[in-house]
């Protein structure tokens, strides 16, 4: 029997009593002509509330522009923005360069996007793990309460955390820490370990990136097909069934409303796909020169 697919109205409550939907749009790559703009006008009108962007994306722009002129109240759509690598030493300039480029007066969540400082000539930017006193900086501009509702970080391993969590004068946890996550990549001792912590992990690159390979993978679509969903149906939602937030990126507007419906997936199926990368082994589809992604 099929399944009943839904539009998401999932939330999860963040550690700060700040609620993220728990399907957003991301906005990665949508930067050709005015394409960040229409996805993010097309997401909105069709009921999504969560839009991911960063600097780094370089159409903060485009995809504030959409949110302004969307009809959408302000306070009924949470929007993320990152904290680029070259901006470690100035926090809140960098905060404020992007809220002028949304036209927005604050994010609702401010993530600082890997746990490097490049913003020096370096052969090896590890060198410049220089995060903990960037958080110190964002907990400021936090306590303050205008310009962030929540902050968190992307791309940290357990060990990472434990450094900055130990850290003195670290007394804010962050919110959410998002990284790529995916059926040959569940995080299943990341997810352990933040939920002791109270954090909530946001998936990126749920399909795999560039080509959306997960989606081509034998075992995914025989469980999409057995439930007569997409592909990419299935992965979204079984990210939200683990208590995930996830961010699908697309341009293309059925896709945009094909990710945006839910289901529950039936207990067998949550199971094969949680075991998947321990049967077809771990792929990382994005990998830099950022981080050593140490557990």
């Amino acid at each position: 029997m099929p399944a009943t697919l839904k539009p998401s109205t999932k939330v999860f409550k963040l550690n700060n009593g700040v609620e993220i939907p728990a399907v957003g749009l991301g906005t990665w790559r949508s930067v050709d002509k005015d394409s960040g703009y229409k996805a993010v006008e097309f997401a909105l009108k069709h009921g999504y509330r969560h839009i991911d962007d960063a600097k780094l994306y370089e159409n903060e722009e485009q995809v504030g522009k959409a949110i302004r002129q969307s009809g959408v109240p302000r306070k009924e759509i949470f929007v993320t923005t990152k904290l680029w690598n070259t901006d470690h030493k100035n926090v809140e300039a960098a905060l404020d360069e992007s809220l002028k480029k949304l036209g927005l007066d604050y994010v609702d969540l401010y993530l600082i996007h890997w746990p490097q400082n490049t913003d020096q000539e370096v052969d090896d930017p590890s060198k410049y793990e220089d995060y903990v006193e960037t958080w110190k900086q964002l907990q400021k501009i936090y306590k303050e309460g205008k310009k962030v509702r929540a902050i968190g970080v992307a791309n940290f391993t357990v060990n990472k955390l434990e450094k900055l969590l130990n850290a003195d004068g670290v007394d804010v946890v962050p919110a959410i820490n998002q990284v790529e996550t995916h059926p040959l990549l569940n995080h299943e001792k990341l997810i352990d370990y933040l939920k002791t912590k109270n954090i909530v992990l946001t998936a990126y690159s749920p399909f795999g990136s560039d080509k959306s390979p997960i989606l081509d993978n034998k075992t995914v679509k025989e469980i999409a097909e057995k439930n007569g969903v997409d592909p990419g149906q299935l992965i979204v939602s079984w990210l939200v069934q683990r208590g995930v937030v996830v961010i699908p990126k697309s341009v293309t507007e059925t896709r945009i409303l094909s990710n945006f419906e839910t289901f529950t997936l039936p207990q067998e199926d949550f199971e094969a796909l949680n075991k998947l990368e321990s049967k077809e082994g771990t792929k990382r589809f994005n990998d830099t020169p950022f981080n050593n992604f140490d557990e």
